[in-house]
């Protein structure tokens, strides 16, 4: 739209410059609040020009009407125009303006919808497999053209526009510019000493097959195809790092079992191989079930006694719960953050009570957090009969000496369970399963600085159930040969 001012000195003049302000904003700010729509053959769409944050700079509009035919050196040498100013009315167009990044977003939104769009090429890296897809040419937005039919919509009140739109040819895919992106070196674990810092290994990717192969699949794919890659494994890992990488002792703990029960020895034995060499950076959490893995037949894990539903049985496993205990404990003396342990239904014989920590494939798992500013690395063997856990690291001026204290609050007392049985003469008993009681344990961690203490900590409230005990009695035939009047227990360790 033209603005269409008298100039003051108009014996026709009509407006001061602030009414005719007022005017102008007025009539121009109903375009700005326009919808306009946009339309290339058959796609369509529209666009708010408010949400351009359009605007008119109508003050120097204003300005240059106002001041034609007003300065001085002008009156005398422009007679002719200043007539006309005097006699006509002068037209004036505002400058529009808008968000520029708002248009692009805009613009570009619209170059994607369009239904013969340029496709650039892309790819991406999904089961170590480079997947491409080609490009192909088409029409793309005239940037600058469509930024002016905006402003004529805006100026002339109009509310639609044809798309201008270009031919557009777009880039093949560059393989060799891709690999350069994507192809990365394996990267060794390091440790530094000052800084003492450890530098976790990095995997590298390649392709599986020669550029020049990888180049050649450009020209005989339309759409897309797929690259095969393959990973680079790092030569030093962190958890191969050595000792001399963790040169502290933080904390150690050990239980002992008998070697007697092969089962239960070789699951053990499979359980503390899993957990050996475990780094554990700064921040990160430990998962006893998820490092260990699922205890099954085809993993070598034999069956020995468990405790299942609260009953005595025998499953796939038995005995990995020491190695969890002994685990917990040595976390413990090393004062790292405990997130998730449970106790065990019964009293075990391997760690005080209120001091061990059981595991059941899914759940309930073992969990602890490396809460120390550096990382620590977890040593664990068996031998003769013997579970240690070491945990290394870097001992700091913060570091605590921890003791564990467990107390029994309280008892439980076991029952006792009568059972018929005909294989025993009438009249007698027999002590088949012995009773154990129950109780309940309080257990603290205690800290100390330089011999003194410094805070006691109640970390466990636990109770365990007690062992009945069962009382076979005889229903059979008496008979006069002697017989047993008790039997004894037979420990389990789970």
């Amino acid at each position: 739209m033209k603005v269409s001012i008298l100039a003051s000195t108009n014996p026709g003049y009509k407006l001061t410059k602030d009414e005719a302000l007022n005017k102008l904003n007025l009539q121009l700010s109903r375009n700005i609040a326009n919808e306009i729509t946009l339309t290339h053959n058959d796609y369509s769409t529209t666009l708010n020009l408010a949400n351009l944050k359009s605007s008119f700079d109508f003050e120097t509009a204003l300005n240059e009407a106002y001041n034609i035919g007003r300065t001085e050196n002008n009156i005398f040498n422009n007679n002719k125009k200043i007539i006309t100013t005097f006699f006509k009315k002068n037209n004036i167009t505002p400058t529009v303006s808008y968000d520029n990044d708002i248009l692009s977003s805009e613009i570009e939104r619209i170059n994607n919808e369009l239904p013969d769009k340029v496709v650039n090429s892309s790819y991406k890296v999904e089961d170590n497999k480079l997947i491409i897809s080609n490009s192909a040419s088409g029409n793309r937005i005239s940037n600058d053209a469509l930024g002016d039919n905006i402003k004529n919509c805006i100026l002339n009140n109009t509310n639609s526009i044809d798309i201008p739109v270009e031919q557009f040819e777009a880039a093949t895919v560059d393989v060799e510019a891709i690999y350069n992106e994507i192809h990365k070196d394996a990267v060794d674990a390091y440790y530094s000493s000052n800084p003492y810092e450890i530098h976790k290994e990095e995997n590298g990717l390649d392709f599986a097959i020669s550029l020049d192969e990888a180049k050649k699949l450009v020209t005989e794919n339309q759409e897309s195809f797929t690259i095969p890659l393959k990973v680079l494994k790092p030569k030093v890992t962190v958890k191969n790092l050595g000792q001399e990488a963790f040169p502290d002792l933080l904390a150690t703990y050990s239980t002992t079992y008998s070697t007697g029960n092969t089962n239960r020895a070789t699951n053990i034995a499979l359980a503390v191989r899993s957990v050996n060499g475990y780094v554990l950076m700064p921040g990160e959490t430990f998962s006893y079930n998820s490092t260990v893995g699922e205890r099954t037949a085809a993993r070598g894990y034999k069956e020995a006694g468990v405790y299942l539903n609260g009953e005595v049985t025998t499953g796939l496993g038995g005995g990995i719960c020491q190695v969890s205990s002994t685990l917990y404990n040595a976390i413990l003396l090393a004062n790292l953050e405990i997130v998730e342990r449970s106790n065990h239904t019964f009293k075990p014989s391997y760690v005080p009570a209120g001091q061990d920590a059981t595991v059941s494939w899914g759940s309930p798992d073992f969990k602890f957090k490396n809460n120390r500013n550096y990382p620590v690395r977890i040593s664990a063997s068996t031998s003769n009969g013997t579970i240690v856990f070491n945990v290394y690291g870097l001992k700091s001026d913060d570091d605590y000496q921890v003791k564990i204290l467990s107390y029994e609050v309280g008892s439980i007392p076991f029952s006792t369970q009568y059972q018929e049985t005909s294989a025993l003469p009438a009249g007698t008993q027999k002590v088949t399963q012995a009773g154990s009681n129950g109780c309940k344990t309080q257990t603290y961690k205690v800290l100390y600085k330089n011999g003194n203490e410094v805070s006691k900590t109640l970390i466990n409230s636990d109770t365990y159930k007690p062992h009945n005990q069962v009382v076979s009695v005889g229903t059979g035939s008496v008979s006069t040969e002697p017989q047993e009047s008790s039997g004894s227990s037979v420990e389990i360790s789970y």
